[in-house]
Order: C-alpha cells, then structure tokens, then sequence
C-alpha cells in the first residue's frame, strides 16, 4: 500500500510527536501498538508487557498492527503509522529468538519508504510505558536499521529538527504536502 507510510525507529526519537504534527495537518495517523497495548496491560494488571513478558507483547503488537492495517484501508490518502507490522515482527523474533516472519510481513507491505527517527538523547525520556534506557533504545534502533532494507523498504532517516520542519521533510520527500481532509484513525 503505497498510500500507508510508517515512522518507526529509536524510541524516544520523536515519532509520537511527529504523528501529531501530521494528524494536526490534517492527516490520517495511526497511534503505536506499543503504547495502546501497555496501556490496556496496565489498567488490567496484565503481564504482556515488554519487560515482564515481551514474547507476549511483541505477539499482542503484531495482532494489533494487523488490525490497524486492515481498518486504515477505509482511510482515504495518506495514513502514518506510529511503528507498524514489521516492528512488532522484529520485537518478536528477537524476543523468542526465531527467525523474522518475513512472509508475514510481505503480505501485509507498507509503502516502500519508512521513515527511521535516530537516536536522538536530546530528546529521549523514560516514562510509564517506556521503561528501557537508551542503550536498549539504541539497539531496537540498530536491529529496525538492519530489519527494514531485510525486507525490501528504503529508509529514510528524519533530521535532527523541529517538529515542524521534520514533518515538512517528510511530507516534501514522499511529494504529499496537501492533507486529504481532517480524517484520523
């Protein structure tokens, strides 16, 4: 789906901040698995959390980004996502120490260019879902840096800029300036 663009990358890195640029201009978002379901987890007193039980969260990512996908379809025009299917994948294999879906993961494509935020430590805060330093932070950078071209996705790495300008960026790159309307996800 040429129309449906991931932003993934170092935690902390300013994804989040970036999606709610673009949902401001007008643009169709999808907000991180990740953080829904700790979330979901921490309101039920559950343990599929990624540092009690991260097998059973990366699974929990991987059903839930499937289901994103599948509800973005009705979505006209662009749709950004906050992490997507292949990051869940990821989390997963290196979780259980299995081989990346890769099969999955092509079955369910993205646009063919993702976004990546680097590691930023400027920027990069701990709170009540994101619970790793930035030494972990950094190697889930590395392994989606390795995981996405693995697959047949060109990476683009966002600057080191402003909100503003980082969406301008990314929007000037994928030639999508103009916002459909105020459709969210």
């Amino acid at each position: 789906m040429d129309r449906f663009v991931v932003i993934s990358g170092c935690s902390g890195g300013g994804k989040s901040t970036l999606l709610a640029e673009l949902a401001r201009r007008g643009f169709a978002t999808v907000e991180e698995p990740g953080r829904r379901i700790v979330a979901e987890q921490l309101r039920a007193g559950g343990t599929d959390l990624p540092w009690v039980d991260l097998a059973g969260f990366a699974r929990r990512a991987v059903t839930l980004a499937q289901q994103d996908r599948a509800a973005a379809q009705d979505q006209g025009g662009w749709v950004f996502f906050d992490r997507g299917l292949v990051d869940a994948a990821a989390a997963l294999a290196f979780a259980t120490g299995e081989p990346l879906d890769a099969a999955l993961c092509a079955a369910h494509r993205y646009n063919g260019r993702v976004f990546l935020t680097p590691p930023w430590p400027d920027i990069f805060a701990g709170d009540e879902a994101r619970r790793h330093d930035f030494s972990a932070a950094i190697a889930e950078y590395e392994r989606l840096l390795a995981t996405y071209p693995a697959l047949g996705y060109e990476v683009t790495l966002l600057p080191k800029r402003t909100v503003e300008a980082r969406a301008d960026f990314l929007l000037g790159t994928l030639g999508a300036t103009v916002a459909p309307g105020p459709a969210r996800h």
